[in-house]
């Protein structure tokens, strides 16, 4: 089958301008086996309907890619990765990306268990990695690269009780308010858990706010970091912690946490003794080729450029241009 190249198309998720027409529709299973039969079929639909402003250049035959990459994120990507990263990698190498979600310490710990195999680790903290390094963790991982970066905010369910008090009254005052459900994750499974923990702890002594720090004990609001954006799109959840990029991918409207500055910042490397090593390495320099950037750029990442390298000399030689200033 011809891949039309050189077009201009809009979906649901993101306009790509370029060489690569994703799916127009991706589902949020944690597990996207399913997507290449599903990239067939958009692919084609694409193909025969969607024209509008775009010149099409010769068709070029399908890539054949080397076989599945399963890439175990963090569960503040998954709209990233399941709506945009995971399609557009799929019809630009031909392999076929398979994804699971989880705080990055608890995908760490599933790797060590071999509970899970994985290819490719994208942490939320550069300090997980540490887990997973030297013969006492298991040597699943010898080099990282820290790509990106993104805010801790409070995102909120515009339908709330207590929305118009978000965007007109300080966040500390309201959050504790009788009623309130602030959501966090777990401090003990995702970094992002513990980054609330760190801003609910400084903001309680900075704005003479005791009660915020009551907020950290117990596990009342604390949720999987996967599902907090669907509990809150719910109603279930009034509000909680996100990453600006986790939430403007979401459609969740924020509000910044005044002086309290965290920030999560991605890593990814190609775990050792990966059972797809070739895939996992053409999954990762498509991350930082044109395209993967682009997407990563529109999410509201802030990218680092060049991405920061730690054990640069373990990093596989043919990745090596890849991890270079652009």
């Amino acid at each position: 089958m011809g891949i039309v190249r050189q077009f201009a198309v809009e979906t649901p998720y993101l306009r790509y301008t370029g060489d690569v027409i994703p799916p127009s529709k991706a589902h949020a299973a944690r597990r996207s086996n399913a997507r290449a039969l599903g990239l067939v079929g958009a692919l084609c639909a694409l193909v025969g309907s969607v024209f509008v402003g775009a010149a099409v250049g010769p068709a070029a035959a399908a890539k054949e890619g080397t076989g599945p990459v399963d890439v175990l994120y963090a569960g503040s990507l998954v709209g990233l990765m399941e709506q945009g990263i995971g399609p557009a990698f799929d019809a630009e190498t031909g392999d076929t990306f398979s994804g699971f979600s989880g705080g990055s310490d608890a995908l760490a710990s599933e790797i060590k268990g071999k509970t899970q195999l994985a290819d490719v680790f994208v942490s939320a903290s550069p300090a997980v990695n540490a887990t997973l390094e030297g013969d006492a963790n298991g040597d699943w991982v010898s080099w990282y690269a820290t790509f990106a970066s993104s805010p801790l905010v409070i995102g909120y369910n515009p339908t709330s009780p207590f929305a118009a008090a978000l965007r007109s009254k300080p966040w500390y005052q309201v959050v504790t308010e009788p009623g309130f459900v602030l959501g966090r994750t777990d401090p003990a499974t995702d970094p992002k858990g513990e980054l609330a923990v760190e801003a609910l702890t400084r903001a309680a002594s900075e704005y003479h706010q005791p009660s915020l720090a009551q907020l950290t004990t117990g596990t009342s609001g604390v949720y999987p970091e996967q599902s907090l954006v669907g509990l809150l799109q719910a109603g279930q959840v009034g509000a909680g912690f996100f990453y600006a990029s986790e939430a403007k991918a979401a459609g969740i409207p924020t509000i910044s946490l005044g002086s309290i500055h965290y920030q999560g910042e991605y890593t990814v490397t190609v775990v050792n003794r990966a059972p797809h090593a070739k895939a996992a390495q053409a999954f990762v320099a498509f991350l930082f080729g044109r395209l993967g950037r682009s997407i990563l750029d529109h999410d509201g990442l802030r990218l680092m450029t060049p991405p920061k390298v730690t054990g640069a000399g373990k990093v596989p030689r043919a990745l090596r241009a890849s991890l270079r200033s652009k």
